[in-house]
């Protein structure tokens, strides 16, 4: 199957990436394990600033990516960021709140490779159907999960992407 013919979720909307990505983050030591290889990447990323789709090739390169996903993530990465920086926000995050989706997003991500110890993620990608408001852009789901109660630090973000319903060219 040609790559060119697949877009957006259908790269990422898939157990094998789903489990490649995940593995990165959960469980807790997996997850302190990447933002140790991020600390040490610091010519590549800086892990105090980073942004979605920064590290995710540092800690899993593309080419070993499932369904051609690698070849086409800055692409499709660039479109997430678009039609989410276009979304105001107005969920606030440990006092603040971002202005846009995209923000949100990256502040949320960076308290969890930043936090110590550091916020295991899971992601989770959707893709949205013809029908749905919005069909046509990209959406986030940000849910923090409390083990200890929520008067205590998060100890994990679902994270989930929904992307575009496209159809194939």
């Amino acid at each position: 199957m040609s790559t060119a013919k697949i877009l957006d979720g259908a790269f990422y909307n898939n157990d094998e990436f789903k489990d490649l990505m995940n593995s990165n983050y959960f469980p807790l030591d997996k997850m302190q394990r990447s933002v140790d290889t991020l600390k040490a990447a610091k010519d590549q990323i800086d892990i105090e600033t980073m942004e979605y789709g920064q590290y995710q090739p540092i800690l899993a390169p593309k080419a070993g990516w499932p369904k051609g996903g690698g070849a086409a993530w800055l692409r499709e990465m660039g479109r997430a960021r678009i039609d989410l920086t276009a979304q105001r926000n107005d969920v606030a995050l440990d006092g603040e709140t971002p202005l846009t989706k995209c923000a949100l997003l990256d502040a949320s991500l960076r308290k969890c490779f930043n936090s110590v110890p550091p916020i295991c993620i899971k992601i989770d990608v959707k893709e949205h159907k013809l029908t749905d408001p919005n069909h046509d852009t990209h959406e986030i789901e940000l849910v923090w999960k409390y083990e200890n109660g929520a008067d205590q630090p998060p100890t994990l973000l679902e994270f989930t992407m929904i992307c575009p319903y496209r159809t194939t060219p």
